[in-house]
């Protein structure tokens, strides 16, 4: 009896042991600098949830003021949504063209113009260009935001960064909320200027800010910048190896060879050099794409075609014929 269990417990030792020599090693700690550039690039999405939230309020004063009806009210209100869609069509191609930080920028600029117009309106008609202005630049910041945080953030804590625009636009509705109450004290003819212009002032701090801010590793490996892309995935990624993996999958995905490793690269003009399958023309295209662009002895003006049974059915009587 004491033979099996001191052999019970040599077993469970050494159970023990095997499972203390495997433990998963320890997590290391988020990037503190990818999770700042993301939060100082989801603050675009403020201003959607500002304009949402500041709306409400402000409708109650513009219907006494310039004496607008229901349904214009309602149309004022709800219309953001619609001039949202085209900000952010656009959005996309301004962001290859531009890059992810002057897209934001630009987002900014259009937001505060669309601000003071409908801060300074005198009729339904300005207020509604004013509205058009302001929803174009909310459509860009919403869609640049969850683009830029996807792009920088390391794989560890994706799914943590890329939930940041959605805080945002909840806290940007409690801005909105705070304003309301801030400047009812006012004249009506001043509340509802004060509610809406003051949206210019996190436009322009966020149109400072982005100054701090690298541009997205993808969209410089894009432009063929690769070394400026390889330090901003270095700041941005946990370790050495997750930057050099992150930098092979954004290659692979343009089109670049894995062991280019120049810096600078000829980028020809119109080149997008997408996960779509495009390539750069000044590298070597891959075998596979090397001999289809090789002249074939089966070209298009000598390659034989199959005959199909109604071709072959008219051979075999225009012989009877003959």
């Amino acid at each position: 009896m004491a033979t099996g269990k001191e052999e019970s417990s040599v077993v469970h030792g050494e159970a023990q042991k095997v499972v203390t020599e495997f433990d998963a090693p320890k997590k290391k700690g988020r990037n503190k600098y990818a999770i700042a550039c993301t939060i100082l690039a989801s603050m675009t999405s403020i201003l959607l949830g500002y304009d949402i939230g500041v709306m409400s309020g402000a409708a109650i004063y513009i219907k006494k003021d310039l004496k607008i009806s229901d349904v214009e009210v309602e149309i004022l209100v709800g219309i953001l949504n619609v001039y949202c869609l085209f900000g952010s069509a656009a959005a996309g191609r301004t962001s290859d063209w531009v890059g992810r930080r002057y897209t934001i920028v630009l987002a900014s600029v259009i937001f505060f113009l669309g601000a003071l117009l409908m801060g300074f309106a005198t009729n339904y008609a300005f207020l509604m260009v004013g509205r058009f202005v302001a929803g174009i630049g909310v459509g860009y910041a919403l869609m640049i935001a969850p683009v830029y945080a996807a792009e920088v953030s390391p794989a560890s804590s994706r799914g943590f960064i890329t939930s940041f625009p959605e805080v945002f636009i909840n806290a940007g509705i409690l801005f909105g909320y705070i304003s309301n109450y801030g400047f009812s004290k006012l004249p009506t003819n001043l509340g509802w200027r004060f509610m809406l212009g003051i949206g210019a002032v996190p436009s322009v701090f966020l149109a400072l800010v982005v100054i701090a801010m690298p541009e997205s590793p993808r969209w410089l490996v894009m432009q063929g910048q690769l070394g400026l892309a390889k330090r901003v995935l270095d700041k941005t990624s946990d370790s050495k190896e997750e930057s050099q993996l992150r930098l092979a999958d954004i290659k692979e995905a343009a089109g670049i060879p894995e062991e280019c490793t120049d810096d600078v690269v000829a980028v020809p003009r119109g080149a997008t050099a997408k996960a779509s399958g495009e390539s750069f023309s000044s590298f070597p295209p891959p075998p596979s794409a090397a001999s289809s662009s090789q002249p074939s002895a089966f070209t298009s003006s000598n390659k034989p075609q199959a005959l199909t049974p109604s071709s072959s059915t008219a051979q075999e009587s225009s012989k009877r014929q003959a």
